[in-house]
């Protein structure tokens, strides 16, 4: 059978971008997180495209995108969201972001309520300051620019002692410069660097919070808070799953979606 999601290309800016896309209905936006580019969504986009067009890009400096000069600035990639929007001529979509894409998605909720019908977070980062020690130790700015390529060394080596271990690693597959800057720029030795839990109450958005209770990054916790925060909020929790929920429980994942997106139905 053919593909319902194909590869394309698309100019925003001086960028070129590569997305996926496919489907028929109202069009889903999907933002990946810091260790996959859009590629590992495509189980879920096949089974989501049945219901709506979904788009998702590799954002800059990842899979087949070209990067920002070789780095991550949070109020860069929330404006490419838009530019790719505004791309592709959506005027408003539902949304869905993944980990640090979730960080990504909630921060243009707030600045572009207006475009999304809908928020989809699965767990998210932006939501509370606690993550997992490692995490920080890893994408510490001191550690990375003191030690430079014996950092990322480091960094590739423990990689593979925890994929060893069957425990998930947020880096994903290949490691670059975006990535070791997107960790440094989300992550201090302190938490996160950029928590929108006092703007929650705010967000007028249908909302749903979906997170796998075995999450080894960011606590599950946050996605209880969030939940009794954000006013039109529903929330999932996968209690075999961990940081990638999507990826372990894809039928069911994608049931969740459209159960939640059909009560929140925008008419044209």
């Amino acid at each position: 059978m053919q593909d319902t999601v194909c590869s394309k290309r698309i100019r925003i800016g001086r960028l070129n971008i590569k997305y996926f896309s496919g489907g028929h209905g109202e069009p889903l936006v999907i933002i990946h997180g810091g260790g996959d580019g859009a590629r590992s969504w495509l189980k879920n986009a096949r089974e989501l495209s049945k219901y709506y067009n979904v788009y998702i890009p590799d954002l800059p400096g990842f899979g087949g995108s070209q990067s920002i000069n070789g780095k991550f600035s949070l109020p860069e990639y929330v404006s490419f969201v838009e530019d790719f929007s505004n791309a592709l001529q959506l005027e408003s979509f539902y949304l869905v972001g993944h980990s640090i894409g979730g960080g990504i998605a909630l921060h243009y909720a707030f600045r572009h309520p207006d475009k999304v019908n809908a928020l989809i977070l699965v767990n998210s980062f932006c939501l509370g300051k606690e993550i997992a020690l490692w995490v920080r130790v890893l994408s510490a700015s001191a550690l990375c620019k003191s030690l430079g390529k014996a950092a990322l060394a480091a960094i590739k080596a423990a990689k593979w002692l925890i994929y060893q271990l069957s425990i998930p690693f947020y880096l994903g597959d290949h490691l670059n410069d975006v990535k070791l800057d997107m960790g440094r720029t989300m992550t201090t030795l302190k938490g996160q660097s950029s928590v929108l839990h006092h703007q929650l109450p705010e967000l007028s958005i249908p909302t749903l919070v979906v997170w796998g209770a075995r999450d080894i990054i960011v606590p599950t916790s946050h996605a209880y808070v969030a939940a009794n925060t954000i006013p039109d909020c529903q929330l999932h929790i996968f209690d075999d799953c961990g940081h990638s929920a999507y990826k372990q429980r894809i039928p069911e994942f994608s049931q969740i979606i459209t159960r939640f997106l059909g009560r929140n139905h925008q008419s044209p």
